[in-house]
C-alpha cells in the first residue's frame, strides 16, 4: 500500500457514489439541511488521489460546485477542464494562483497539498479574499497554524479543516448516543490507526513536506477521534516511538508511535498511529454504562460498528459530498456543524501533536 489514501480505499468498500441505504435512524437527524439555494463555488488545489476524490464526490453536492483547478501540472489541469467541465479562466499554477482575487467566480480553495505547503498556501488564499478548506493536518506545528488562523480572521475569511468524520452519520450517531449519557460516564478510549506505507521516496516521508511521519497523516484520525468520542479536550499527553526500519523512516519520520490522552474527568485514551501495519482502523470507547466500537472507523466508508443497544443503523453516504455541502452551509449561512471543523480546531489537534513530539523526546509526560 503507498498511502493512506489506498489504505482507507482497500481497507473498506468505497463510498464513492452509493446511495443512501436502508437506515432505522432519520435522516434529518444526521445530512444537513439547506436555508437557501446559493452555491459554495469551490476550486480545488492540488489534484492528486484525494483531490480527484472530492472532485467526484462533489458532483452530487447540492450546496458546493466544483468551478476552479489550481496544479502544477498543466496535464492534470487539462484532464480535469475536460471531465468537470473547469473554464480556462478558472485555472491556475502555484505561481499565479493569487490572482483569484480578481475572480468573482470563485468563492473558496479547498488546499489538498503536502502539509507542509499549507501554511504559506492557505495564508496567500486568504489574502485574494477566498474563503479556506485546509486538508488536516492544517500545518505541521501549532504555531504555524495560529498564524493561518489569524490570517485568515484578519481577511475576514472562513477557514474549515477537512475533518469529513465530523459529518458522517454513523460517527454522529455514537457521539449523540454519548452526548445524551446513554454511555453514562466515559471511562476510556482506544483508537488504532494504521497502514504498511509503501514508495520510501513518497512525499509523506519527506520530513520538510509532511512534518513527521504516520502521525501527520493517519494518526491524526485517533487524536481528533479521541476527542469527539470522549468529549472533552486532554490535559497531559505520554508516548513512546518504535522504529525498526531507520532506513525508510529517517530522523523525524516517524514509523510507529503509542501515545496516551488523559482528560478533566480521569477519562484515558490509548492510541496507536504506524506505518509499519496494516488493517488498523479501530474505535472504541467505553463508558460506565455501556460502549462503543467502530471498525472501520475512519475508512471513506461504510463505517461499521455497534454498541452495547446493537449495530449502528445510521444512514451510508459519501462522506466527501456530505462535507462539501454541509462546510458550503457553515460559509454561506453561518450553520453550525455537529462537531467544529474551523481552524481553532485544526489547532487543537497540531497542540496535541506538538506535545506527542515532546512527550518522545522526554520519555515522559506533557501537560497540555
Amino acid at each position: 500500500m503507498g498511502s493512506r489514501r489506498d489504505f482507507v480505499h482497500k481497507l473498506t468498500v468505497s463510498a464513492v457514489g452509493l446511495p443512501v441505504l436502508g437506515y432505522s435512524t432519520s435522516l434529518e437527524n444526521y445530512l444537513p439541511t439547506f436555508n437557501s439555494a446559493a452555491q459554495l463555488r469551490v476550486a480545488i488545489m492540488g489534484l492528486g488521489g484525494y483531490g480527484t476524490r472530492v472532485a467526484n464526490a462533489m458532483e452530487s453536492c447540492k450546496r458546493a460546485k466544483l468551478v476552479g483547478v489550481i496544479s502544477g501540472t498543466p496535464s492534470k489541469i487539462k484532464t480535469w477542464q475536460s471531465k468537470y467541465g473547469i473554464p480556462e479562466k478558472n485555472c491556475y499554477n502555484y505561481e499565479n494562483f493569487d490572482k483569484i482575487k480578481d475572480n468573482p467566480d470563485i468563492d473558496a480553495v479547498y488546499v489538498i497539498t503536502p502539509n507542509g505547503l499549507h501554511h504559506d498556501q492557505v495564508i496567500r488564499v486568504a489574502r485574494a479574499g477566498k474563503h479556506v478548506i485546509c486538508e488536516k493536518p492544517m500545518a505541521i506545528n501549532a504555531a504555524e497554524g495560529e498564524e493561518m488562523v489569524k490570517a485568515c480572521k484578519d481577511a475576514g475569511v472562513n477557514l474549515l479543516v477537512g475533518y469529513r468524520m465530523h459529518f458522517e452519520p454513523r460517527t454522529l450517531e455514537v457521539v449523540n448516543m454519548r452526548r445524551n449519557g446513554e454511555f453514562g460516564k466515559i471511562m476510556f478510549f482506544q483508537g488504532l490507526s494504521g497502514f504498511t506505507i509503501g514508495n520510501p521516496d513518497q512525499w509523506r516521508l519527506d520530513k520538510k513536506l509532511a512534518g513527521g511521519g504516520a502521525m501527520m497523516d493517519i494518526g491524526i484520525y485517533s487524536i481528533n477521534g479521541a476527542r469527539y468520542m470522549v468529549g472533552e479536550e486532554p490535559i497531559w499527553v505520554t508516548a513512546q516511538e518504535t522504529k525498526n526500519d531507520p532506513v525508510k523512516f529517517k530522523e523525524g519520520v516517524d514509523e510507529t508511535i503509542q501515545f496516551q490522552l488523559g482528560f478533566p474527568s480521569g477519562a484515558v485514551a490509548s492510541c496507536l498511529s504506524t506505518y509499519a501495519m496494516n488493517y488498523l482502523d479501530r474505535f472504541f470507547l467505553n463508558g460506565k454504562d455501556g460502549f462503543a466500537e467502530m471498525q472501520p472507523s475512519t475508512g471513506y466508508g461504510p463505517i461499521e460498528g455497534r454498541t452495547n443497544k446493537g449495530p449502528l443503523t445510521a444512514p451510508i453516504v459519501t462522506h466527501q459530498t456530505v462535507q462539501m455541502d454541509a462546510m458550503a452551509g457553515i460559509i454561506l449561512n453561518g450553520e453550525k456543524p455537529p462537531i467544529p471543523v474551523d481552524g481553532e480546531e485544526g489547532v487543537k489537534d497540531l497542540k496535541i501533536i506538538d506535545a506527542i513530539y515532546e512527550a518522545v523526546k522526554i520519555n515522559g509526560r506533557v501537560i497540555l
